[in-house]
């Protein structure tokens, strides 16, 4: 092995830990992972910023200011309207907000159809009272299931197309990933919806509602004089109040002593976690109280949740300095947060994705601070950008995936589209493109020379090599089984992109080894990145998923690993079956 292909591996080996423990920003990771390859000389420098100008990225971008255009649109908010009038089962709302989550997905990137589609599954399930554990999880699963079908369903998607037309001369045509991927996403949603409602059951003994939904809130109180809380010792609080105390303050400084020795006092402070409704039962009781907000009469005055998106600008910012907020009067009175450690004061909590804040404010001041932030509100109470009653950008976007489909490049294509849509002042570019989810466009953009030198240092000839001692590759379906397990075994913790970009060069290898055609491997690659279930962190949606339906890790465990089997033998089946 030379000392280009060792420090490639160990290059990409650091990366993948980095972007798998998530405590590094992935656009800083990626930034700092292209300047330490042209480094170690595994590129040359005229081509450090070369995948800023590759089809895909442009592409990807041109696809986000689509969407940001189709979200205004309101289409699916009418519907939801009319679905819920009709009173149908449970089972028939998570199956069609699934279903449309899956659809959408067919013709955009899975965090933009899983935006989209979130809204109107949380106004069903309001308006239907059905929990939002049993609604959340399957779109989000549903989205990425989607984005197994069509050329632009996925980043992962137009990277392996990408590497086959460098390969071969032609990539791959827009629904040549139909023949797996429409099967196994019809499928997959069908399974998930069928086991969702027996993985969280409904309570016999309530109603189901929204807020029933296991979510623990942090927040900051302060201990009236007639709080029955007073005296008690901060051990107690658990079992005798339902909330869990991380820090009690006393004039403005913290009370250090064991739990069993230290006493609430009348004015203490206490930041405390626990169940929302707790909270309210308490506040109600005259236990635990919030400051008065400053805006609290006024006529427009509104409580808003809203979770932070991986493209927000509040992630890794501390509540203390949202500036966006304090400087409209809009407070943040609690936080449903992903982060295992509480240390300081409620105002020192740091934001991650998927993080969920309490707002409370003027309503055109919190819907103002949600859009300069890029946060998704998930309450219906804040209107967004003004709606957009027309069908042109529908129309439009269909005439830029007929175009794309029948044989034009798919970035000429939505360039067009982007295009049209401006002059007709549907969008304003230069809005827009400040409110793209810009760490994911940069990781890929940085991650593109990375994955071309894993086959320009020939280190894709040496893990294949490795792999063909242990299993023999020379076999097309069992070359393809393997290229498969390890795409869906890198994707629950690494971004699909990432995956894609890393495994397109070894798969080349395994296929011209073998002296097969290179487009089985590379569908195996598209297919395995996109099927996510087992984690909530190696996609962006099963992230925003955990924190809006309160779920723990092993909720993904369990519905995840089903889905995960059943994928994988049916797309290997479907593999075998079309493109050997």
């Amino acid at each position: 092995m030379s000392f280009e292909q060792a420090s490639l591996l160990i290059l990409l080996l650091a990366m993948l830990i980095l972007f798998s423990l998530d405590r590094f920003r992935i656009e800083v990771v990626s930034i700092a992972g292209l300047l330490a390859g042209h480094a170690l000389g595994l590129y040359p420098a005229d081509q450090i910023f070369t995948g800023f100008a590759s089809p895909v990225v442009i592409t990807v971008v041109e696809i986000l200011l689509i969407v940001q255009v189709l979200a205004r649109a309101r289409l699916f908010d009418s519907l939801a309207a009319r679905f819920a009038a009709a009173r149908p089962s449970d089972f028939k709302v998570i199956a069609c907000t699934s279903s449309l989550a899956g659809f959408i997905s067919i013709f955009m990137n899975n965090i933009g159809a899983f935006a989209i589609t979130l809204p109107v599954a949380l106004r069903l399930g309001t308006a239907l009272m059905i929990r939002r554990r049993q609604l959340v999880m399957p779109v989000s699963f549903a989205a990425l299931l989607g984005g197994l079908v069509s050329l632009i369903g996925t980043p992962a998607n137009l990277l392996v197309s990408d590497a086959l037309a460098k390969a071969t001369g032609a990539g791959f045509h827009f629904f040549d990933f139909a023949y797996v991927g429409l099967p196994v996403a019809v499928a997959g949603i069908l399974l998930v919806t069928l086991r969702i409602q027996r993985l969280f059951p409904e309570p016999d003994e309530a109603p189901p509602t929204v807020s029933s939904a296991v979510r623990r809130i942090v927040v900051e109180r302060r201990v009236p004089h007639v709080s029955p809380l007073i005296g008690v010792r901060l051990s107690e609080c658990p079992s005798r109040f339902g909330v869990k105390p991380h820090a009690l303050i006393r004039s403005d400084n913290f009370v250090f002593g064991p739990l069993d020795q230290s006493a609430i006092e009348p004015g203490d402070v206490l930041l405390a976690e626990g169940a929302d409704a707790v909270f309210a039962g308490l506040a109600a009781a005259q236990a635990l109280i919030a400051d008065d907000h400053p805006h609290g009469l006024h006529p427009d005055f509104t409580r808003v949740e809203s979770v932070v998106m991986p493209e927000s600008t509040l992630v890794g910012s501390r509540i203390r300095s949202l500036e966006v907020f304090h400087n409209r009067g809009v407070l943040v009175t609690a936080l449903s947060m992903r982060a295992p450690r509480i240390e300081g004061r409620f105002i020192d909590l740091q934001l991650s994705i998927g993080d969920i804040l309490t707002l409370e404010g003027p309503r055109m001041a919190i819907t103002e601070a949600l859009e300069e932030s890029e946060c998704l509100p998930l309450a219906p109470t804040v209107p967004a950008e003004p709606a957009l009653f027309s069908w042109q950008p529908f129309a439009l976007f269909a005439c830029g995936v007929a175009a794309s489909a029948a044989g034009l490049r798919p970035d000429i294509a939505f360039a067009c589209v982007v295009l049209v849509l401006a002059l007709l002042n549907h969008l304003n570019i230069r809005q827009a493109m400040a409110d793209l989810n810009w760490p994911i466009i940069i990781m890929l953009a940085a991650m593109i020379p990375i994955g071309q030198a894993v086959a320009t240092t020939g280190a894709a000839e040496t893990i294949a090599g490795w792999l063909s001692l242990v299993v023999p590759i020379a076999h097309p379906l069992i070359g393809i089984a393997l290229i498969l397990f390890l795409a869906m075994a890198l994707t629950p913790f690494v971004n699909n992109a990432t995956v894609a970009i890393v495994l397109s060069p070894i798969a080349l290898e395994f296929a011209r080894a073998g002296q097969h055609a290179p487009n089985a491997y590379l569908i195996a690659v598209a297919a395995g990145a996109s099927l996510d279930f087992l984690t909530p962190f190696g996609h962006h949606n099963n992230t925003l998923a955990m924190g809006i339906g309160g779920y723990r890790f092993a909720d993904f465990l369990r519905a995840g690993w089903p889905l995960a089997v059943t994928s994988y033998g049916l797309a290997l089946f479907l593999l075998a079956l079309f493109w050997l």
